[in-house]
């Protein structure tokens, strides 16, 4: 069996091991190492000098699945098929981005729900964590193609206000990808360390880090005190970024040669080609003065001056999140020692003059801003890894900890090689009608099924207030204190009943166990991911026949004989599917339950509203 040479004091990797950096972006993908001799961060980079690998993913006819550049091809051709800008997605549910579905030219499933998105393509539903898994797994081929070794082991960065769902869906897709992830970095923290800051440990600093990628916008205020990254606020929008600009630009270019919302609505190949055509003027117009092309057979000129006052109300919106962000802090602009500039979009160079003169200081931006989070991620990687000897890691947990969730699966709330002392909570809520208790199962271990990781504590939690079904809101907090005894509190927020444990430790476990642990999480990793979307699949099938079974009950005589029918025959097959279906076929039967139950559900909402005003002025 293979070793994973890993040091469970520390939760660093011996010296031997390689440890690469992923920057996992919207728009761009890339992957990083410290050079062997120069001890600099550098980004891979392919023969032709290619290191950005778009985060594009395309179905084809024959289920084949292309990543990048000969991805991107397909953006026209095929728009349902072809997946961009996935990590907008990541750890959403439907209610999270219903606002913005025309941006995306694929299938979102609208299940009205607060469960995670889901994507269709052809018969098959993916979700962000599975898409991401397959940009990742295509970064690892290309780092093992260029250094001729395998590479299992990485840091990956995301946002600073990524919230745990969205981090731990980043961790899951690296697991899916056959990837060990040590740790998970906030790309401002990661572009501090590329451009050296906080790498002294005597050093105090507090920085601002602006990074404006392709679908979004964020800044951050970081304060390094001896080398500890503490953010002190951070603001943003997740959907301002270089697409935006571009969508300005597709608006201008549309009135420009005459072509309407609904047109495009109609031709998904002409609403790519003009965003694509709107994307390259961006480009263009950043470092000349004109740019001319065509588009749908016309002939486009924009000037410089038309791209500034298209780009101006959005630039204006992020220095509007700069004020927000300095207020959270309560920091003024002399506060800040140093500004970095992240993201190729602060290539425009209206962006550069406007921060630079809201901050009043020159901006950090010699390094590439496409490549500097990735390069910040090596560093970190290289401190993982204990070659950089003037870091010293805090003590770490060696393997995730969380609680068991509906069909038996790991709800992971602090994951392996969370820093110690350290704490996470979540709310959940009751299955049942009157539920009055809840089983509280803390697990430890890397797979995604409880049975295949280690029971380390169980609690009962009750009198909660007999209340309908998902009305409860149980909160579960995990504590790991500087002694690295957790402590797990259950709290229903409503009523306050609250119910604790403590736990030791390491349990026991003895390093080869917890290598093997980890071993079998990857080695298991596709496996188990199938599995927990199945399962998924099976609980979301279940609650949504109880639900329309109790509707139906309540509004029997309001449907028509006809709907009843057509809704019976979907519950029977769904049923049937619970049973002996695929992820796959129970996610289209759900999807059909949907559409059959939908136009009668929002016929009786209309019909109450209309009951519950009539008679009733309203006052404009």
């Amino acid at each position: 069996m293979a070793k994973i040479a890993i040091n469970i004091a520390t939760g660093s990797l011996q010296q031997e091991e390689m440890i690469v950096g992923i920057d996992l972006g919207t728009t761009n993908s890339l992957i990083s190492i410290i050079h062997p001799e120069s001890k600099r961060p550098i980004v891979l980079k392919e023969y032709d000098g290619a290191a950005l690998v778009p985060s594009i993913v395309h179905f084809g006819q024959a289920g084949n699945i292309t990543v990048g550049d000969d991805a991107k091809k397909y953006l026209i051709a095929e728009p349902e098929n072809t997946i961009f800008s996935v990590k907008r997605l990541m750890g959403k549910s439907y209610n999270d981005v219903q606002q913005q579905t025309n941006f995306f030219t694929y299938k979102i499933i609208d299940d009205n729900s607060e469960s995670l998105v889901k994507i269709q393509v052809g018969e098959k539903f993916y979700s962000p964590v599975e898409l991401s898994s397959f940009i990742l797994k295509e970064l690892k081929i290309r780092a093992e193609h260029i250094l001729k070794t395998t590479v299992t082991k990485v840091v990956i960065t995301v946002p600073a206000y990524f919230n745990d769902a969205q981090r731990q869906a980043t961790r899951d897709a690296g697991k899916l990808a056959g990837l060990d992830v040590l740790r998970i970095v906030n790309e401002p923290t990661a572009a501090s360390l590329a451009y050296g800051l906080g790498l002294n440990k005597d050093e105090t600093k507090t920085i601002a880090v602006y990074d404006l990628g392709g679908g979004t916008f964020d800044i951050s205020i970081l304060r390094i005190t001896s080398g500890i990254f503490e953010v002190l606020s951070t603001n943003g929008n997740t959907y301002l970024g270089g697409d935006d600009f571009d969508a300005s630009i597709a608006s201008f270019i549309m009135e420009k040669i005459g072509v309407s919302n609904d047109a495009l609505n109609q031709n998904k190949s002409l609403a790519q080609e003009i965003r694509l055509k709107a994307e390259e003027a961006k480009i263009e117009l950043s470092y000349n003065n004109e740019f001319e092309g065509v588009v749908d057979g016309k002939v486009l000129l924009i000037t410089k001056n038309e791209f500034e006052q298209l780009a101006t109300p959005l630039i204006a919106e992020t220095i509007q999140c700069c004020k927000n962000a300095l207020t959270d802090a309560n920091l003024t602009i002399a506060d800040i020692d140093e500004v970095i500039m992240v993201g190729g979009s602060t290539r425009v160079p209206l962006v550069k003059k406007t921060v630079s003169e809201f901050f009043n200081k020159t901006v950090h931006d010699t390094l590439n801003p496409d490549e500097v989070v990735a390069m910040g991620a090596a560093v970190q990687a290289d401190i993982l890894a204990g070659n950089n000897k003037d870091f010293l890691l805090l003590d770490i947990t060696p393997l995730s900890l969380g609680i068991e969730t509906m069909g038996g699966l790991m709800d992971v709330l602090i994951p392996r090689n969370s820093k110690v002392p350290s704490k996470a909570a979540r709310q959940y809520t009751t299955q049942k009608d009157g539920q009055g208790s809840m089983r509280i199962s803390v697990f430890q271990g890397e797979r995604d099924l409880i049975k295949d990781n280690r029971k380390l504590a169980e609690f009962n939690l009750t009198g909660i207030p007999g209340m309908p079904a998902g009305l409860p809101k149980v909160e579960v907090s995990f504590l790991v204190n500087a002694d690295g005894i957790l402590v797990v509190n259950a709290k229903e927020l409503r009523s306050g009943v609250e119910q604790s444990v403590e736990v030791r430790p390491q349990y026991g476990l003895t390093d080869e166990e917890v290598e093997k642990m980890l071993l079998d999480s990857i080695t298991h990793a596709k496996s188990d991911i199938q599995t927990r979307a199945l399962v998924e699949a099976q609980t979301e099938a279940t609650q949504i026949i109880d639900t329309t079974n109790l509707f139906i009950q309540k509004n029997n005589d309001l449907l028509t004989d006809n709907e009843l029918a057509d809704t019976n025959d979907a519950i029977n097959t769904l049923q049937k599917l619970i049973v002996n279906g695929n992820k796959d076929n129970i996610q289209a039967a759900i999807e059909k339950l949907n559409e059959i139950s939908r136009p009668y559900a929002e016929r009786l909402m209309d019909s109450a509203i209309s009951k519950a005003m009539k008679g009733k002025n309203i006052l404009e």
